[in-house]
């Protein structure tokens, strides 16, 4: 199965750490990937997305994601203020597409919003991510990993075993290119921690419990 994913959120939430990890945990897997970062206006709580393509064939496409089968949504505000770039949030989504919302209520949409979706036959999966991120990993910065976990949960995306591997190597000596933010959130997390290996566990244990918080609802 070919996913085409859009993660909408605000700055600050790591989407485009979360992009590059599942990219590469694709890759492992065996699969083709194409991971395409939009930073905006690259400041702290502004509308940011990031598109990830992966496919059991090759993938060609680049740039953004039109017409996504799965959809994150990593903070509410992108759909209570319309904090996205992508607007309605869900524009797009094919038909019996996914949605999963980093909230754990569920979040009162318009009427025009409601139909819309259920004329998709949309999935929707509400997750405390950023609790779960919290409650396991004891900082809110991991609610990216947090909303791996339930992206898993939904849809056996990638391996835990390449996950755990993508993130080791994202959190290690490797040096990736990227935003000053986001190098930036990547410090802040590896100050956390004593040990990589820590950050590491900690970080698929926020992507365990998020994994079965999906699982169970």
């Amino acid at each position: 199965m070919r996913f085409d994913i859009r993660m909408s959120g605000l700055g600050g939430q790591g989407m485009v750490t979360a992009a590059n990890i599942l990219g590469s945990a694709a890759v492992k897997d065996g699969k083709h990937s194409i991971v395409i970062p939009f930073f905006g206006a690259e400041k702290r709580l502004a509308p940011t997305e990031s598109y990830v393509r992966i496919s059991s064939e090759e993938v060609y496409e680049k740039g953004e994601v039109t017409y996504p089968n799965v959809i994150m949504v990593f903070h509410e505000e992108v759909i209570t203020k319309g904090k996205c770039y992508t607007m309605p949030f869900y524009e797009g989504l094919q038909q019996d597409g996914l949605l999963i919302i980093n909230d754990s209520d569920e979040i009162s949409l318009s009427k025009r919003d409601t139909q819309s979706l259920k004329e998709r036959n949309a999935r929707i999966f509400y997750v405390p991510a950023s609790q779960i991120a919290l409650d396991v990993a004891g900082t809110e910065l991991a609610t990216n990993m947090a909303m791996l976990g339930a992206l898993v949960g939904a849809t056996d995306i990638v391996t835990f075993d390449s996950l755990e591997k993508a993130i080791a190597e994202r959190f290690g000596e490797r040096k990736f290119v990227a935003s000053a933010t986001t190098a930036a959130l990547d410090d802040v997390l590896k100050r956390k921690y004593a040990r990589a290996q820590e950050l590491v566990e900690k970080n698929m244990e926020a992507v365990r419990a998020a994994s079965r918080s999906i699982k169970s609802s």
